[in-house]
């Protein structure tokens, strides 16, 4: 008895141990759990969503939500909201209270036409296929079409046929509104007296309608016009105009060769082809290569070359496309002794 009294004596403070332990760990893990910042990286503990819970987002900014009482995410998100409606949906300043789209077509009252009706140019109801305005117009008019670089279609191959049909020089007609249409259309600008942007819009339309093509100032021979004023080389037959190419002159800037200083002009006169170089021809003054040049007065020569925008930009010679350069080798024909005539 005296024994079990004894063991019973010594299991009760060990009891008491275990149990003052117990009590002093729990109270610490529910402080660490609960008060501890977590580790940098670390997402933040979840918690479970309350209507009275504050917004997310910024005190003064708008919820990227489109519903305002729908429930916040248990871990609030680094980066925007990737849903398109969150901006597509904002209402217009001034366009209603509606966020719609199709408010301001179907709804939205018009400037003085009620309910949004038309006046005749859209449907009876005023949305013209969702896109009426309120001022009975459709949201966007349709614009005329321009046909410009990269173009390609029936259009253009009609384009291409009427500039060769009035001379503009284009090696074929494909279709394509490449750089040799490109070329063409900027002949035609020059020849108008147009802006030069190589697009065909309504003026350069007219200018095909009403067949523009330049006017030479010889009236016998077989001659080589160079219009300085319109940047045009003209082949003309006894007066009459073969071919109307696109050409680039003399920019009459100075510029520096071989230590010495030039000015890059194109003399005006009358002269004629002298020398020719069936070739890529390198320049004497290291000034780059011509191709196939025909020289007319000391080192001035038409010559093909990659590079002929619609205004001066060479160093006094008369540059056209390499294919022009072609025509006027091997079909037309230019050689030595034929008349140039600058002016």
């Amino acid at each position: 008895m005296t024994t079990e009294r004894t063991t019973a004596r010594r299991r009760r403070p060990a009891a008491a141990a275990a149990t003052a332990l117990a009590l002093f760990l729990l109270p610490g893990c529910a402080m660490l759990d609960d008060g501890a910042e977590p580790e940098p990286g670390s997402a933040p503990a979840a918690e479970a969503p309350t209507t009275a819970a504050p917004s997310a987002t910024p005190s003064g900014e708008t919820s990227a939500e489109p519903d305002a009482s729908s429930a916040p995410s248990a871990a609030p998100s680094t980066t925007p909201s990737s849903t398109p409606s969150a901006e597509a949906d904002a209402p217009d300043p001034g366009a209603g209270p509606s966020a719609s789209p199709s408010a301001e077509g179907d709804d939205a009252p018009g400037e003085g036409a009620g309910n949004g009706q038309t006046n005749g140019n859209g449907n009876a109801n005023g949305n013209a296929n969702g896109n009426g305005k309120g001022n009975g117009k459709d949201a966007q008019e349709e614009k005329p079409e321009h046909l410009e670089r990269g173009a390609t279609g029936e259009r253009v191959a009609a384009l291409q046929q009427r500039l060769q049909d009035l001379g503009y020089f284009l090696p074929e007609v494909d279709g394509s509104f490449g750089p040799a249409t490109q070329q063409a259309v900027w002949a035609l600008q020059k020849a108008a007296g147009l802006h030069r942007d190589g697009v065909v819009g309504p003026k350069t339309q007219a200018a095909l309608d009403q067949g523009v093509r330049p006017s030479p100032v010889s009236s016998s021979g077989k001659v080589v016009e160079i219009d300085l004023d319109r940047q045009l080389l003209l082949a003309v037959e006894d007066g009459r105009v073969v071919r109307t190419i696109n050409a680039s002159s003399g920019n009459g800037e100075t510029f520096e060769a071989l230590g010495r200083t030039y000015r890059a002009t194109t003399p005006r006169g009358t002269f004629a082809v002298y020398m020719e170089r069936d070739y890529l021809h390198e320049s004497t003054l290291e000034l780059g290569a011509m191709y196939r040049p025909k020289y007319f007065t000391g080192g001035i020569a038409v010559h093909g070359s990659p590079s002929i925008p619609p205004y001066p930009a060479s160093h006094g010679c008369v540059r056209v496309s390499n294919s022009a350069m072609n025509w006027l080798w091997d079909s037309w024909g230019m050689p030595k002794g034929t008349t140039v005539v600058v002016h």
